[in-house]
């Protein structure tokens, strides 16, 4: 049997309601049927009402269900985090949708690539080249949560460090994090994408210090090779780049 259907065949026996329960004084309370016109409550929650889709929703959360969140979006009606991320996407590439409420779908989109498994969906729910494309945006808030989102993914995840450089996603952040004159915070989220991006990932950093070497900032002191396995190699090129915003390089 399926592993969700298992565990909501589990959550279900746990939390059922039996129809009749011993009551407190050793008398069995029995939960009238609502058809039932001449049935008289004998207990609050005889009385009380039916629980909602949404309650029903909440209940299965707040009790320690090991229920995931699909499958509950499934049971409920709510959209999957599939869904989610494709609709965050297309506030964000809205030109009709306010600063406010991109900024918003940037926050939401970032929170759920924080899970490896929506990280690693970027790729089959083609998100990637929009992602990429707001490295350009015309605002600096959009330019900085993009560089973020893409650090989120790709943080100790070999898969999506993978796409990032095969989407030629490289390129425009170290251009980002050098860029003289770019917003401080913004060229910030780019070293911190690329941080993440070339940890442990040899073809990401050959390709970030070519960037590197290309636009003239070799004073990295790493030479053109720099071994992607050996943290504190990476930490120095990765230092350089911060003292480089903070005006010390």
């Amino acid at each position: 049997m399926d592993r969700n259907l298992t565990n909501l065949l589990k959550w279900g026996i746990e939390n059922s309601v039996p129809s009749s329960a011993p009551a407190a004084n050793g008398t069995t309370a029995v939960t009238a049927h609502p058809s039932d016109s001449t049935a008289t409550p004998s207990s609050t929650a005889a009385t009380e009402p039916t629980t909602t889709t949404a309650t029903a929703a909440t209940a299965a959360t707040t009790t320690g269900s090991n229920l995931n969140p699909e499958l509950l979006s499934a049971l409920f009606g709510g959209p999957s985090e599939a869904e989610l991320m494709r609709a965050a996407m297309e506030v964000l590439t809205d030109p009709a949708a306010t600063l406010d409420n991109k900024l918003i779908a940037f926050d939401n989109f970032e929170q759920l690539i924080e899970s490896l498994d929506n990280a690693n969906n970027l790729e089959p729910l083609a998100l990637w080249t929009p992602l990429l494309s707001l490295l350009a945006h015309d605002e600096a808030e959009m330019r900085r949560m993009a560089a973020w989102c893409v650090g989120t993914a790709v943080q100790n995840n070999a898969r999506s460090q993978e796409r990032l450089l095969a989407m030629g996603g490289v390129p425009p952040l170290v251009s980002l994090a050098t860029k003289e004159g770019e917003d401080d915070a913004v060229r910030r989220k780019a070293i911190y994408a690329l941080s993440s991006a070339v940890r442990n990932y040899q073809p990401a950093m050959d390709a970030a210090v070519g960037e590197l070497k290309k636009g003239g900032h070799d004073g990295h002191g790493k030479g053109d090779k720099v071994d992607a396995a050996d943290m504190d190699a990476v930490d120095g090129v990765i230092g350089w780049l911060k003292e480089k915003v903070n005006g010390t390089a």
